[in-house]
């Protein structure tokens, strides 16, 4: 998210659905020959190991499925690579505890840092002390205040998500006159689910027979997706399709559906949990689909932090750096292709 307990998230990294061919093979910073084009073969560190590097990682408290697959994601990619040390702290949500643990690895001068911030804005200024001691930042997901803060930043797009799931119930509904839909949308005081919700709006604006006619905010939890989607079963007696923003508090909404007995609708989930591909794996409920924030955005951060500690750019592209920002795009997941995913999964 991009604020507290926000979430989500290319899937560089792992499996087959990641892009991580795009990172692990990083082109030299070395001058080319006079007259060379940009196109030419240029050396490729891929996994072969190089330059040992040490990468700090500081996130918030893995209190979230999402989160806990943030860290391990970033702990298994990083032990892919012999070169890698990383420096892992605790986490934290709380602000001043998460600073002090991003100074602890600045004073250890590692050589890299990336940051999953628990507040982006809160956390800016230690962002900046780090780049300005020579330590460059990969600012993961929730971005700081300041491009001054990071060297690259790396993360979800949820607008996004709210376009593809729109998307993708407008082509399933298109045909249907007068269709209803419903939204079970995360905390509302968070940017990320109104951005979430205004990508699923301007998606139906382009399906005139679709129309929105319920929305309940839940909390990203288990226990407030069942209430707050029994709230909407009650209200709503007909309507054909329903977008969770959430995955978790989606497993919640399934219960509160099974208990009223209810199968006459699609169902379309929110960042690409295990339980989630599971389910459409399955394909005997209401879930249909689910739109990716992938957690193997971690991963993607160690490959960048790893190719600015070498020197490195982004194998593939013919600028020697690595790019400033990159969007991770947010992928539906159904039937189709669940197969594909189903590694990325999160618990």
């Amino acid at each position: 998210m991009s604020q507290l307990p926000t979430r989500r998230g290319l899937l560089f990294g792992t499996a087959a659905v990641s892009a991580g061919a795009l990172l692990a093979g990083c082109t030299s910073n070395e001058p080319k020959e006079q007259g060379e084009a940009a196109d030419s073969n240029q050396p490729a560190a891929d996994d072969q190991p190089g330059k040992q590097v040490t990468i700090g990682f500081a996130g918030p408290q893995a209190d979230h499925g999402w989160l806990n697959a943030i860290n391990e994601n970033a702990k298994s990619r990083a032990e892919k690579y012999e070169d890698v040390t990383l420096e892992i702290t605790e986490g934290s949500n709380d602000t001043a505890a998460q600073i002090g643990q991003i100074e602890t690895l600045i004073n250890k001068k590692v050589d890299v840092l990336v940051v999953l911030p628990a507040d982006g804005k809160a956390l800016t200024q230690v962002g900046l002390k780090a780049m300005r001691a020579g330590i460059p930042v990969v600012n993961l997901d929730r971005i700081f205040n300041t491009p001054q803060a990071y060297r690259c930043w790396i993360g979800g797009d949820n607008y996004g998500m709210g376009l593809n799931a729109g998307h993708y119930i407008g082509e399933k509904l298109k045909d249907k006159p007068n269709a209803r839909v419903i939204e079970l949308a995360g905390l509302d005081n968070l940017e990320l689910t109104q951005q979430r919700t205004k990508g699923f709006d301007d998606a139906l604006k382009n399906y005139p027979n679709i129309r929105k006619v319920a929305r309940q905010a839940a909390e990203f939890t288990v226990e407030s997706g069942q209430a707050k989607m029994a709230q909407l079963l009650q209200a709503q007696s007909k309507f054909d399709a329903l977008w969770n923003h959430d995955d978790d508090q989606g497993v919640g909404a399934l219960r509160a559906i099974e208990q009223a007995g209810r199968d006459d609708f699609l169902m379309v989930g929110g960042a690409g949990a295990l339980s989630a591909f599971q389910a459409i794996e399955q394909d005997n409920g209401v879930l249909k689909a689910t739109v990716l924030y992938p957690p193997t955005m971690a991963a993607s951060a160690i490959d960048l932090a790893r190719a600015l500690g070498q020197g490195k750019g982004v194998g593939g592209l013919a600028e020697y750096e690595i790019p400033a920002s990159i969007t991770l795009y947010s992928a539906v997941v159904d039937k189709t292709n669940v197969d594909q995913y189903m590694s990325t999964g999160f618990q």
